[in-house]
């Protein structure tokens, strides 16, 4: 049970693996698996699913589960010698009982803090001593805020550089019918031209093949518009400076075990990310990486979008 002092509730999910329940009074919640930390749902006041968990995602250590929002540390993709996207998606973290006083601008009664520190068998991969918090909380709107802080306990006086990625998935209606604001005229790396450097065109970006950007030096608001849904997604984020668009399209799916066939046409991964600038921190030294999701009703139909008013 969620009481005062443990905002949440403690379940078993898939296969038995241990679950947190976050509950906000008018029927919103979350779900986050102590396996990778990992946040694998967040339903608003209708019971409606927010997030895009993929029909075939296995919930089977060390498989990532594919979906929700996977974390990527100490390393986003390929960018390293470590497996894709790293290692703290696929290690099993702790509920930390008593975190480092976190200020927060957002009312939230309903949150969980995890920790993960390296295992031995982690530090004979990335050798490096740190202590990952993360704090999700469920705000009184429905909004969903991912605060992890990162921090180098390395006793022998050395640095270390990671990269990083909330790697989220969220629920679309139809690919085909959703459009991003904010990310226009920026510069790109196109992962599927060699990581080539573009600068992006045209008012908005919408999708009709494959995709698989790291737009660079964003704004810290970025929308997403869900015309059929008439919902839009807004992300704001704090210290991470890079955001990744991904949907892996018709061929590409077929190719990855744990993603349906169909599923493509039912999420969009726009991904706030430290990247292009690896963050490297000293003995002693802390990063903050600040994710907050909200779902808001939008009446905007094609065509007739202004992305001012979106994003004020």
């Amino acid at each position: 049970m969620a009481t005062e002092r443990h905002p949440f509730e403690l379940a078993k999910g898939v296969n038995g693996l241990d679950k947190i329940i976050l509950r906000e009074s008018r029927g919103r919640s979350a779900e986050i698996y102590l396996y990778g930390s990992h946040v694998t749902s967040w339903k608003n006041e209708n019971g409606e699913e927010l997030l895009h968990l993929s029909s075939k995602a296995i919930f089977k250590p060390p498989k990532p589960i594919r979906g929700g929002i996977p974390l990527c540390f100490p390393q986003f993709s390929n960018f390293g010698t470590l497996e894709s996207h790293g290692f703290a998606r696929n290690r099993i973290w702790e509920i930390d009982a008593s975190p480092p006083p976190l200020p927060s601008n957002s009312c939230s009664n309903a949150f969980v803090d995890l920790i993960l520190r390296p295992t031995e068998d982690d530090l004979k991969i990335w050798p490096h001593n740190f202590e990952f918090r993360l704090r999700v909380a469920l705000g009184t709107e429905g909004e969903l805020t991912l605060t992890s802080r990162i921090r180098n306990t390395n006793s022998d006086g050395k640095p270390f550089t990671f990269t990083f990625a909330y790697h989220t998935y969220f629920s679309v209606s139809d690919i085909s019918e959703v459009r991003v604001e904010g990310l226009e005229t920026l510069d790109y790396l196109d992962n599927l031209k060699n990581r080539e450097r573009f600068t992006e065109q045209g008012d908005a970006i919408t999708f009709e093949s494959e995709i698989d950007k790291i737009y660079l030096s964003t704004p810290t608001k970025i929308a997403i518009l869900d015309h059929e849904k008439k919902r839009t997604f807004v992300i704001r984020k704090d210290g991470l400076a890079d955001a990744v668009v991904w949907n892996p399209w018709d061929k590409k799916s077929k190719t990855i075990s744990d993603l349906g066939d169909e599923d493509y046409k039912h999420f969009l991964c726009v991904e706030a990310a430290a990247i292009e600038r690896p963050i490297t921190l000293k003995p002693g030294e802390e990063w903050k990486g600040r994710l907050e999701l909200s779902a808001v009703p939008s009446s905007y139909s094609s065509g007739q979008l202004d992305p001012k008013k979106v994003l004020e």
